[in-house]
């Protein structure tokens, strides 16, 4: 359903089981960033009204996700640690050129966009299907079901604003790339990494 090409090696969950403060101070960060990333759309491109709306109400969104996370982190006597960076986006971000009008920039951010809610997803799930911890099990299972409405939606504005056959060749090319990428990580106790 997602795309992917390369999923996620189950045993990265293994990676997450010993060290679950420091997923969930990522965690927290991933959803801040999302949050930042639908306000930097709502900046850079205000005239489009219906991008607009939607990213406003998934910055909503995003913050409540933070806050939840936020709030498992104090429920567990743990705070909120300090950002760290993602290299899993650090390394994204370097597929598409710079430059270029500004619809081909806005395409591009939403395709970025869309392929790290993707990949949150898929590790939502995972994390929902093999963690032991109950409670997270059933809190990663709730929060999949959004990141994958997220996806979708980024894809949709993606091919609205941009040609639709470019749009899927792009898409499909970042797909790949982010393959080659996921086989260096997946070792660490972060959502990307």
């Amino acid at each position: 359903m997602l795309g992917l090409k390369l999923p996620t090696d189950p045993r990265w969950v293994n990676i997450v089981e010993k060290n679950i403060e420091e997923i969930l101070t990522d965690h927290a960060y991933c959803e801040q960033k999302a949050a930042s990333t639908a306000i930097s759309l709502i900046i850079g491109f205000p005239e489009k009204s219906e991008l607009v709306k939607e990213m406003t109400a998934l910055a909503r969104e995003e913050m409540g996700h933070f806050n939840m996370v936020h709030d498992k982190i104090i429920k567990r006597g743990w705070v909120l640690g300090r950002e760290r960076k993602d290299e899993y986006v650090v390394q994204l971000m370097k597929f598409f050129p710079k430059g270029g009008s500004r619809e081909t920039h806005l395409v591009h951010k939403l395709l970025y966009a869309a392929l790290i809610e993707a990949r949150s997803c898929e590790r939502f799930r995972l994390l929902s299907e093999e963690i032991d911890d109950e409670e997270l099990s059933e809190f990663y299972r709730n929060l999949m079901v959004s990141e994958a409405n997220h996806y979708t939606m980024f894809l949709k504005f993606a091919r609205k604003y941009g040609n639709k056959e470019e749009v899927d060749q792009k898409w499909n090319d970042l797909l790949e790339y982010e393959a080659q990428l996921m086989k260096g990580l997946g070792k660490k106790e972060t959502m990307h990494g």
